[in-house]
């Protein structure tokens, strides 16, 4: 009979339990961090903080939770003071934007981050308040940091800060601001005008601030300028946006044509002129029609070939 051999010992690994035990202590303090974060108590922060760190020194979490610790201190303490430089401004809106609103995103999701900066940008746009408008740097001024804050309050505090802004609807930067705020307080209905202004004005700005707004319908419309009209070799193809409008959305003549006059440029007369047109078409007056749709075709011949195709 051969002799009986035991089994083989079973090959015996780290402990499973001590790893889950490292790994748990690890969430629990993160979480803590992130509590005292939301609940907006540093100090707090900084002792989990401090607790992470001697746990686990390379968390990938220390970072970002560190700079969100310290932009609570910074509130704290700087709240009260008024900000008198733009390029001052300009550095605290960048860390903002560019450093802590990653970092919370990362923390927190972008829902709650963005619940969570809000405070931040109002304490900013208040520290602001005084600072006059610079249009070479544009985005140093309270209103755009008002509409960062993105609440109803704060489209209303932005219409306040432009409304002090000398002769703001010739400006490009305070122009689509307040279409901005005016979008998010009484809908696209009543921000045409200022949308029809902007593109006459500052085409590149309308392409940012339609972009910025994500209404659907505007976004739909833009698509389909886009692919109706062929304006590749012009200049600033959204410049006729307000033009094809009327042709293909005859509708919104009565809210595009509250736009103010602007500095009296080709596609804004054109506009002026399809708006008589779509009045002659009206009223059957044949022998005016014919002139008014020649201005037409000598001014954009893509846009002509647009209202031909709507006749």
């Amino acid at each position: 009979m051969p002799a009986f051999k035991p089994a083989p010992a079973l090959a015996t690994t780290s402990t499973p339990q001590l790893d889950l035990f490292e790994h748990s202590r690890d969430t629990m303090l993160h979480n803590d961090v992130l509590d005292a974060l939301v609940r907006r108590q540093p100090g707090a922060a900084s002792t989990a903080l401090q607790a992470l760190a001697a746990t686990t020194p390379g968390h990938v979490a220390l970072a970002p939770l560190g700079l969100m610790i310290q932009a609570l201190v910074d509130l704290s303490a700087n709240a009260a003071t008024p900000i008198h430089q733009h390029g001052t401004l300009a550095q605290a809106r960048a860390q903002l934007q560019q450093a802590l609103a990653p970092a919370a995103s990362a923390m927190l999701g972008t829902g709650a981050a963005t619940t969570w900066l809000q405070p931040l940008w109002r304490a900013l746009a208040l520290r602001a308040d005084k600072l006059p408008f610079d249009a070479h740097q544009p985005d140093a001024h309270a209103a755009a940091l008002w509409l960062l804050a993105g609440g109803m309050d704060d489209a209303a505090n932005a219409v306040q800060a432009l409304q002090a802004i000398p002769s703001w609807r010739r400006v490009p930067a305070p122009l689509a601001w307040m279409a901005q705020a005016r979008y998010r307080l009484q809908g696209l209905d009543s921000t045409w005008p200022l949308l029809v202004e902007l593109a006459w004005l500052a085409p590149s700005r309308l392409a940012i601030t339609a972009q910025a707004l994500q209404d659907p319908l505007l976004q739909r419309l833009l698509q389909r300028f886009e692919q109706d009209v062929d304006l590749a070799e012009t200049t600033h193809p959204l410049a006729w946006l307000p033009a094809w409008l009327l042709i293909d959305q005859p509708a919104l003549l009565e809210r595009l044509r509250d736009a103010r006059s602007g500095q009296d440029s080709v596609p804004e007369r054109t506009f002026r002129s399809l708006v008589e047109l779509l009045g002659l078409e009206r009223q059957g007056r044949q022998a005016d029609l014919i002139n008014h749709r020649k201005r037409l075709r000598d001014a954009q011949p893509a846009l002509f070939e647009a209202y031909l195709r709507r006749r």
